[in-house]
């Protein structure tokens, strides 16, 4: 008798996540055709397969787990002591889960007159041609297993067209049998001796698949780079081209290969092997990407800032992306002959997003300015970054290993709370906005509507429901929905502005929990944002800080009497700059950053800037700088400018452009970090929403080097580690989705182990380590998780909170 490990329970209490239906008994292999890691792997000798709910909408999942003779799981128990039933499942050894999505290719293939019965799915994280195999014993009927296909049909429906199956017909329900698949391979590892069905079978079988991609590739189609382009035997179609509008100045053309990718498969493939892809001016400050073959439009789009452009001149190719009429994002590749090819199209994209953006003629601007500009969208290693040591890339490598090691997963009961009192908190139609960190105390302060939320640090890096300010009032007694916060005097103080009158600011004594001062910052002069006198001001007393207007720079002074800007340390520019952002640096170097897209770095208040660096046309959105001036950030809503503020070469090398100005001819080449094109096209495959960062920030502290850099953006968390930006690594960044939108984000004070992310309704603390490689599995998510499983303490009533823990040590408080 065999009998299920019962582990499931542990995450999967949920009653929506029940069985649709089970295959009771078979063996699960791993086959990996073309693998020299060796042919098969048997993974679970006796296991039983399922298809089980999530608590997402039309998502289900296909499960196996490993069953276990009479007593077996008991004394495995005994043997590996009471948490094995833990480690098991954080481990995946008794159990293998897999989002059910066409993406599988899962099929059934029935053997030998009936008497074999083989499911097969793709091992999406595997290498190509991988396949997991459940083959099943001679006991189920093939009545059942075929039951099970169309149930599988059924749930891969479901999630892909966000409706229920019983809108489906047969001819929709089709589409997932898969018939260009090749046969299934053998199961059985090499040496059984069922393999008589030869190891030919399989040679002739990938023969086969080789020969149809030659074909369908044309004897004029030059092989592509692995890493970038491959070929798939059923590419996407392209959507209907817009029509193109007449082109008054064309900018390039140039004749290349068009490449479509396909987030299903997970890789590109071709669509024509020539194209013509011209850039033009269409009038008023538009621009038009149009592509052609043989005189056949194939795609015609604007040029936006939402193409994601990027230019890899390893590849020679130019990637981007582009919404189409019935809001579908695709990501497409353009691949070129030569590099020249590749910088000629390369200026004339570059000069139409300039143009249109800061609607100027891009050869009115110096041919500095604009090498600057296009050298931003190269696909480039960071120059000048110290050389990496080999010990240390060990060091690095062997933390990273630490941490997976220490990666625990923790459960524990579900805390009794009063469920009226939390819906009458998530239904008061607010949700949470802003988040101020503490550098003091081991505090974050969270904004929702007119309340601000307080929650502990504690020593074990959780968060703790502290107190809830339930009303915040100017002391004039009106109700106000603060706007921007900024800790401030060792986190006792919170400066704040309301959404109403942009020349105020105000005081909350978090001590007392109330607003007990007004400044009139000055009459004619509205702010637009503020920061501290420099990075860790809010450690000591210091009374001034910083704001900015549209067009000036200015301390302000809360102990003078009336306005409370000071004169003597403003700088007012007479054109309009359209100032956004700012940070200072430990010594209070100051940059200012615009919705122009320009850069100021200043030394001191009241004088010129000593470096201006050229504006890319995209407002930039949020600003930080390293704590010793070197790296500064600058977010935008689709990329963040990493910049190099150090002088290399040169009278001043050595110091920062905050001290002395760079010279005209070596201005610092900034590195763009943005997502990957396919990730871009997954993430709104996924979720419906295009990039758009939340303002980019490193990790700080006193004596502590900047090591990580986060941001989100719609319902993901992004990390990039310092060190593999500055190496050139091509995806040096890592991942963590939610079920719901990030509002805001950072690091926890002096860590890059933890960071605070405020979603809607929800405040979490989250390891960085659970973060993960961008891969189709991590930009899905994880269903277990994403479903809503977790619940969540009250607030707002003055008693402790009361949470549960989530797998990655989280806590949840509704706000």
């Amino acid at each position: 008798m065999f009998v299920l490990r019962n582990v499931g329970k542990l995450i999967f209490g949920s009653t929506a996540q029940e069985s649709l239906i089970e295959l009771p008994q078979g063996q699960l292999y791993l086959v990996r055709p073309l693998s020299p890691k060796g042919y098969s792997e048997l993974i679970f000798k006796d296991s039983a397969i399922r298809i089980r709910r999530t608590n997402q909408d039309f998502q289900y999942q296909l499960v196996v787990q490993r069953v276990f003779e009479e007593g077996e799981a008991e004394l495995l128990a005994d043997e590996e002591g009471e948490d094995a039933e833990i480690d098991a499942l954080v481990g995946e050894r008794d159990e293998k889960t897999f989002l059910l999505d066409e993406a599988l290719r899962f099929r059934i293939e029935i053997r030998e007159g009936g008497e074999e019965t083989v499911l097969a799915w793709k091992d999406l994280s595997g290498d190509n041609g991988d396949l997991y195999e459940f083959v099943c014993d001679s006991v189920v009927p093939n009545a059942e297993a075929k039951r099970f296909l169309q149930t599988a049909q059924e749930c891969q429906y479901e999630r892909k067209y966000r409706k229920p199956h019983t809108t489906a017909s047969d001819e929709d329900l089709e589409q997932f049998d898969f018939p260009e698949e090749q046969p299934i391979p053998p199961a059985s590892p090499l040496h059984s001796p069922t393999l008589a069905r030869s190891i030919d079978s399989i040679d002739d079988m990938f023969a086969k698949r080789t020969a149809n991609s030659s074909a369908q590739r044309g004897s004029a189609a030059e092989q592509q780079p692995e890493a970038v382009v491959e070929e798939v035997e059923a590419p996407q179609q392209a959507p209907e081209p817009k029509a193109a509008p007449k082109p008054l100045e064309i900018y390039a053309a140039v004749s290349g290969e068009l490449h479509l990718y396909d987030p299903q498969a997970g890789h590109f493939s071709q669509v024509e092997d020539s194209v013509i892809a011209a850039v033009s001016e269409v009038g008023n400050w538009q621009y038009w990407l149009q592509i052609n073959a043989d005189d056949r439009s194939i795609l015609g789009t604007p040029v936006v800032a939402d193409l994601n452009p990027v230019f890899d001149f390893e590849h020679l190719s130019f990637i981007f992306n582009h919404w189409s009429a019935d809001g579908t994002g695709r990501s497409w590749l353009l691949r070129f002959k030569d590099q020249p090819t590749l910088e000629k199209f390369q200026e004339g994209v570059m000069q139409a997003l300039w143009e249109k953006l800061n609607e100027t003629k891009w050869k009115k601007i110096q041919e500095k300015e604009r090498e600057y500009v296009l050298d931003a969208f190269n696909d480039l290693t960071m120059e000048d970054a110290p050389p990496v040591e080999e010990e240390e890339e060990e060091e690095e490598e062997e933390e990273e290993e630490r941490d997976r090691e220490d990666e625990r997963a923790q459960y524990d009961e579900d805390e009794e709370y009063d469920d009226d009192e939390e819906q009458q908190e998530r239904n008061d139609g607010d949700v949470n906005s802003q988040l101020a960190v503490g550098y003091k105390h081991d505090r974050s302060f969270v904004v929702r509507g007119s309340k601000i939320g307080v929650f502990t640090h504690t020593p074990d890096n959780h968060l703790k429901f502290s107190t809830n300010i339930s009303k915040v009032m100017t002391p004039g007694g009106k109700l106000m929905n603060p706007k921007k916060v900024m800790l401030h005097k060792e986190d006792r103080d919170l400066i704040m502005q309301n959404n109403v009158d942009p020349n105020k600011l105000y005081r909350m004594d978090i001590e007392y929990g109330k607003v007990v001062d007004e400044w009139n910052v000055h009459d004619d002069m509205s702010v637009t944002t503020f920061a501290p006198e420099n990075k860790f001001a809010q450690m000591t007393g210091e009374q001034t800080f910083l704001g900015i207007s549209h067009n000036a720079l200015f301390r302000v002074d809360p102990r003078q009497a009336g306005n409370k800007i000071v004169d003597s340390e403003t700088k007012q520019y007479v054109s309009k700059n359209d100032f956004s952002s700012i940070a200072t640096t430990e010594k209070g170097y100051i940059a200012v950053a615009s919705n122009k897209g320009d850069i100021r770095l200043f030394d001191r208040l009241g004088i010129r800037a000593k470096t201006q660096l050229p504006a890319l046309g995209d407002p930039i959105i949020g600003m930080d700088v390293s704590a010793d001036g070197r790296w500064i950030l600058g977010t935008t809503k689709n990329y963040i400018l990493l910049i190099d503020a150090m002088q290399h070469d040169g009278k001043n090398e050595g110091k920062l452009g905050f001290e002395k100005a760079f010279a005209s001819d070596s201005k610092p080449r900034p590195r763009r970090l943005a997502l990957s094109p396919e990730h871009v096209a997954q993430f709104y495959h996924e979720t419906g929403l295009p990039v758009s960062f939340t303002p980019a920030k490193f990790n700080t502290g006193e004596g502590a080097s900047e090591t990580s850099i986060i941001t989100a953006s719609g319902p993901y968390i992004i990390e990039w580690n310092l060190k593999r930006v500055t190496r050139g690594t091509k995806t040096p960044y890592m991942i963590k989705r939610y079920e719901e939108k990030v509002m805001a984000d950072d690091f926890k004070f002096g860590s890059d182990k933890n960071v605070i992310v405020a979603l809607p309704n929800e405040v979490n603390m989250v390891a960085k380590k659970s973060l993960k490689e961008p891969t189709r599995e991590s930009i899905i998510g994880d269903v277990r998780l994403l479903g809503g499983t977790r619940k969540s303490g009250r607030i707002g009533t003055g008693k402790s909170g009361q949470y549960k823990l989530g797998r990655d040590d989280i806590v949840d408080s509704p706000y």
